[in-house]
């Protein structure tokens, strides 16, 4: 997904589509430029710093100005790092073989955010796109620091990862905030690393463009939608690089964690980020688990959709009124399917009570409304037959 990739050959940057962050950076100093809706912290806060008299005679005044987007980002820019993902080399094959061609190069490179430190450890949350396949991983603190880290665990669906770096030279750590109480128009700060770490600590501005948006993923780039991400939209620039870096409200406060770019031609700002409540319980279970502790039933399921229309009446006997529903392939042995007296060509149907018609719904509710150990209340065609199973959700494997 979208981090930035190292090796790729510099090409025009115009807008495209990654199923993460594109975009370009165009830097110019702005002086006493604030954040909409943030204003000096105190009038007059731009003090005279130094005058200055030119040959001609003219003096010329340099100031600091100051605001309260400087000071937060002051107070924050240390806990977000650059996190670079390290893999082999390839070797080259008219070359004689040295331990310099195994060493590791780096294959991409995003953000992350420093969240805890505890006793001599601090612990990081950053995307999982940006440190999945790594061989090794280095964190690049703001003072040019560099650290290994050892990836704690990793989650696909939600694309968020944890790392451990010893912690001695950290002090600075990000404060979570609520993101369950933002609005629409309410203004952020985006700090990363975008097209690598000769931009690093990057920071832009922009508003909460949008709450609870969904967004579908392909997991397993099938071309099959396999999860809808729940994000928070903003027209802070995120671009290549700013995977996993901090989204901040006004407060100083971690609200987000940058993820994506939409960036086609026909597209302009917006950035998606994953909501710091969505994130807290995943951050929990991969520093503590190393996985994230989900629901299963125990089968292997195929949409309705994908099973051609002649085997649907002939071989799986539906009623012709049936047009959505999950298919079990097979029946894990020993699960809560099996026990619960599910076979293979099932048709599930519904699930408490709620229709379900695709393997998206399926495991959205299983994902989002159950947790393990509770009984799944499941309703699914049988030879054309309507039946009804309670099942025990045991630990996804």
């Amino acid at each position: 997904m979208g981090y930035y990739n190292s090796s790729e050959p510099k090409r025009n940057k115009k807008g495209y589509f990654a199923s993460s962050f594109t975009g370009l950076i165009a830097g110019a100093l702005l002086v006493g430029v604030i954040l909409p809706g943030v204003t000096d912290a105190e009038p007059g806060s731009a003090e005279p710093a130094s005058t200055a008299e030119g040959v001609s005679g003219l003096q010329t005044n340099s100031t600091v100005v100051t605001s309260d987007v400087t000071k937060i980002v002051e107070e924050t820019s240390d806990a977000v790092v650059g996190v670079s993902n390290l893999q082999a080399a390839q070797q080259n094959p008219f070359a004689s073989q040295t331990s310099e061609d195994a060493e590791s190069q780096e294959a991409g490179v995003g953000s992350g955010v420093i969240y805890k430190k505890d006793g001599n450890m601090a612990y990081i949350v950053t995307n999982n796109h940006v440190v999945e396949g790594a061989e090794e991983v280095m964190v690049t603190l703001s003072d040019g620091t560099e650290l290994d880290a050892k990836v704690l665990g990793t989650d696909i669906w939600t694309d968020l990862a944890v790392l451990e770096v010893p912690g001695d030279s950290i002090s600075t750590v990000a404060e979570f905030g609520d993101s369950s109480v933002l609005q629409a128009g309410e203004p952020v700060i985006a700090i990363g690393n975008p097209l690598g770490l000769q931009f690093s600590g990057s920071v832009t501005t922009g508003v909460i463009s949008g709450t609870e948006r969904l967004v579908p993923i392909d997991v397993n780039q099938d071309g099959t939608e396999d999860w809808q991400s729940e994000v928070l939209q903003t027209d802070a620039a995120i671009s290549p690089g700013n995977s996993g870096g901090a989204l901040i409200n006004a407060e100083g406060q971690l609200i987000g964690i940058n993820s994506m770019k939409i960036a086609q031609d026909a597209v302009e700002g917006i950035g998606l980020a994953i909501p710091v409540n969505t994130a807290i319980p995943i951050i929990s279970d991969l520093e503590t688990e190393g996985a994230v502790d989900r629901p299963s039933m125990g089968v292997a399921i195929l949409d309705l959709a994908e099973v051609p229309a002649q085997y649907r009446s002939s071989q799986l006997n539906l009623p012709a009124e049936v047009k959505g529903g999950i298919v079990v392939e097979s029946v894990v042995e020993d699960s809560g399917a099996a026990a619960a007296g599910m076979e293979d060509f099932d048709v599930i149907v519904e699930m408490d009570g709620e229709p379900v018609n695709s393997v998206l719904e399926l495991r959205q509710y299983l994902y989002n409304e159950t947790e393990v150990g509770d009984t799944l209340k499941v309703k699914a065609y049988r030879n054309g037959e309507l039946k009804s199973f309670e099942l025990k959700l045991t630990e996804s494997m």
